[in-house]
């Protein structure tokens, strides 16, 4: 496949990066902090879950900040809703798009939300009907695609399972999430050729932690596949509760650098990118884990 001449970034900096900060972030941070990516450029922002306080108490203000954003036109607002009270609850706010998950792992699976890999997607399956019902597009997150921390390495047979099952009961676009940044490339390879076994290049994206620095490395290698879509997160944000030493995923600023670098466009500007991160690591009181942010906020400064 020719390398992709336009990439399309999923920003999931608001919600998947800050929900494991322990601490709190208020609603205005986080709408300040949309506002800022969405003026960089970014057309693509996973702004918060419509889960259980109690689970997640970072995430109790979804609504607020859901009501709080200026939206954008051409601009697609996403939230997670791991079930039917919490899909119920995210339609009030008028979301673009709901994201679904489960886990290529039985081990993770039982440990994140308490139930086999089977029993989600029975669980999700009203949420993906009642979504497009109501014509709200459905995305599919698939965690530990190439590894877990209870199970080790993830076959790709498992991937292919959950892809197969994703798509049975709806789900219109999946991503391949090395949720614990394990994967190196030909294992990410793997996993992402045994999700195009059942959705088309493009209906797939990369979702990659940077764990042990391979995540640009598993993104280059998707690209010589022909994927074109990927989440990534401002400054580094996030980790997972459930792996111990996992870290936040991809920086967006790095891998908007690397996409720049090799000539294709992503219509996201660098440099107000950069200063979206600063922002928030300011506010979080340390600095951007984003390795092309720092040299490139450090520059400005000589």
């Amino acid at each position: 496949m020719p390398i992709p001449s336009r990439v399309k970034l999923v920003e999931v900096g608001p919600r998947d990066g800050l929900q494991n900060e322990k601490q709190a972030v208020p609603a205005a941070v986080k709408i300040e902090l949309v506002h800022r990516l969405q003026a960089a450029g970014l057309t693509e922002i996973e702004v918060t879950s419509f889960v259980s306080p109690k689970w997640v108490p970072q995430m109790a203000d979804a609504a607020e900040v859901m009501a709080g954003i200026t939206r954008r036109p051409g601009v697609r607002y996403s939230v997670l809703t791991p079930n039917l009270k919490g899909f119920e609850a995210a339609l009030l706010t008028k979301p673009d798009e709901i994201v679904v998950f489960a886990s290529a792992s039985e081990a993770f699976s039982q440990k994140n939300i308490n139930c086999s890999i089977a029993e989600s997607i029975e669980r999700f399956a009203p949420v993906v009907d009642a979504a497009r019902a109501a014509g709200i597009y459905v995305r599919g997150a698939m965690s530990c695609t190439v590894g877990c921390p209870y199970e080790g390495d993830i076959a790709p047979e498992r991937v292919s399972y959950l892809a197969g099952r994703m798509r049975g009961i709806g789900v219109q676009h999946v991503g391949v999430a090395d949720t614990i940044g394990v994967g190196t490339p030909l294992k990410v390879q793997r996993a992402m050729e045994a999700t195009l076994k059942h959705f088309n290049i493009n209906d797939v994206s990369g979702h990659f932690h940077d764990t042990y620095g391979q995540a640009l490395a598993n993104t280059l290698i998707c690209l010589q596949m022909g994927v074109w879509q990927f989440d990534a997160s401002v400054a580094g944000l996030g980790g997972c509760p459930y792996a111990k030493g996992a870290t936040g995923n991809v920086a967006s600023e790095d891998v908007v650098y690397l996409l720049h670098g090799m000539g294709i466009e992503t219509g996201i500007d660098l440099d107000k990118l950069i200063d979206a991160g600063q922002f928030i690591s300011d506010f979080l009181g340390r600095s951007t884990q984003s390795r092309a942010g720092k040299a490139l906020f450090n520059k400005r400064s000589t």
